[in-house]
């Protein structure tokens, strides 16, 4: 009788509370399940209920898994199944109440027998939030660092504009001193042609800046060989360079910067008043050489003709890059001959694929992907009139792509050092050779994380000339590349 009377005042007290979908801040369905979970781990151990309570908890168990007592889907029992029947008679009593008050009863009654059960919902409830927060935490990390590592690339591209910008300006300063000299030497060379004298012009002209930036160099290295001499002789020497340096500085990486403060303030001007006599001796020695070969300049010319002027130095639009995420679409599509290509790169080696100009198009466009692993990516200018409208690959290993960066950054300033020494062993070795065209720097290499998406780029033409896309795997010791790549042009 007493236990009815139990029963039936847990069924009123579920009754007259209205089903809430949270409790104890956890979802009703989940506090019902730890609850549930904690009875069976720790009944008979940690909690020691009666027989009487642990009806109650089971009745309320079976009323939120199978809804209220029906005698057709109840269990056959036993003739001496005591605990069976008392277990139906208990379910029984909490009448029609539905399965979301049942699962609230049996945590409340779980609650009102055990002083445990709440410090241990409050724990894990606390857990839970702990590790929310180190989720979220993490996650905005991982944020903070995408944004700082796309800063860092952005900073590094604007640097390498930065860079090719300042290069021209410096080269621009030059041509302007050196205009009005190497024009009237010209026109003595090749009287009443002016196509000529214009590719005589240009040629003296890039001669004259290489070598300025050769001394400059070179006047930097003394500098830094006069910083583990003595006080005395470096003062000796360093006073030398200030009378015959076009300009100083400690960090040969400051080369260029340096030289346009020297142009800005005045200091060149003094410097090429004072050289013009060695300049234009030079410069007579170098046409003499030259006009030895007319006939290789003649066929300069020829390559010149129906243009209106030479402009070798235009200003170069920055590229435009992005991704898109459909790289399986994409890696299926080159494969099966739609684009250019599938390459392997081997470790070590960079592979060029030089792109001429279209003389129907106006600009370029590049697609790359590859397979599971980063690749180092770059995108050069040779200004030079392709000698074909065929595009074509070069494979190179790390030590041979050296060489050539080397020789083909003699018009840029990503490396002073490597392109005046190769110049002059170059010099030294072919002094006759013809002088490579110039190379503009529009994206510079850095490693890319193609493997995820479809890294895609545009680039106007700054003129008539060849692209150079450099893929590198230098820096991979062991592990070879798969490159899935396309090029094309929009007229």
């Amino acid at each position: 009788m007493a236990s009815g009377i139990s029963s039936s005042g847990a069924t009123a007290s579920a009754d007259t509370t209205p089903p809430s979908a949270e409790k104890w801040g956890f979802p009703l369905m989940e506090l019902y399940r730890l609850a549930f979970a904690f009875y069976k781990r720790n009944s008979g151990k940690a909690i020691h209920l009666s027989y009487e309570d642990n009806l109650k908890l089971i009745a309320f168990k079976q009323q939120a898994a199978l809804g209220p007592f029906n005698t057709s889907r109840a269990p056959a029992l036993g003739v001496l199944d005591v605990i069976g029947r008392d277990r139906q008679q208990h379910w029984q009593l909490l009448g029609e109440i539905t399965r979301e008050q049942a699962m609230e009863g049996f945590v409340d009654l779980l609650d009102t027998m055990c002083s445990a059960f709440r410090p241990y919902i409050e724990a894990v409830r606390q857990d839970r939030d702990e590790t929310l927060r180190k989720e979220l935490r993490l996650m905005e990390l991982e944020k903070e660092a995408r944004e700082r590592q796309a800063n860092a690339q952005q900073e590094l591209l604007e640097e390498g504009y930065k860079e090719e910008l300042q290069r021209r300006q410096l080269q621009d300063a030059l041509n302007k001193q050196t205009y009005q000299q190497f024009k009237l030497y010209a026109e003595k060379q090749f009287p009443g042609n002016p196509e000529q004298q214009a590719v005589l012009i240009h040629q003296l002209q890039r001669e004259h800046y290489h070598q300025y930036m050769q001394q400059l160099h070179l006047q930097n290295q003394n500098q830094l060989q006069n910083q583990n001499q003595n006080p005395e002789e470096k003062g000796h020497q360093d006073r030398g360079l200030e009378d015959n340096a076009p300009g100083n500085n400690n960090n040969s990486t400051t080369d260029l910067t340096h030289a346009m403060e020297a142009l800005k303030l005045g200091d060149m001007e003094t410097q090429q008043q004072q050289q013009q006599q060695q300049q234009h001796h030079h410069h007579h020695q170098m046409a003499e050489q030259q006009h030895g070969h007319v006939e290789q300049v003649e066929g300069i010319v020829q390559d010149q003709l129906g243009e209106e002027e030479y402009d070798d130095y235009v200003m170069i639009c920055p590229a435009k890059i992005w991704t898109r995420p459909d790289i399986e679409q994409f890696k299926t599509e080159v494969s099966a001959g739609d684009g250019d290509g599938v390459i392997t790169i081997g470790h070590g080696d960079t592979v060029t694929v030089r792109v001429p100009t279209n003389m129907n198009g106006k600009c370029i466009f590049w697609e790359f992907a590859t397979d599971s692993y980063d690749i180092g990516f770059g995108i050069y200018f040779e200004w030079a009139k392709p000698v074909t409208n065929e595009v074509t690959v070069h494979v190179s290993d790390s030590d041979e792509d050296e060489d050539c960066v080397d020789e083909d950054y003699l018009s840029t300033t990503e490396d002073l050092e490597s392109g005046s020494l190769s110049q002059e062993r170059g010099a030294v070795s072919n002094p006759t050779a013809a002088p490579k065209p110039p190379i503009s720097i529009i994206v510079p290499i850095y490693r890319r994380e193609c493997y995820n998406e479809v890294y895609v780029g545009s680039h106007s033409y700054p003129g008539e000339g060849v692209y150079l896309l450099k893929f590198d795997n230098s820096y991979s010791i062991w592990r070879s590349k798969t490159l899935y790549y396309r090029v094309y042009y929009e007229r």
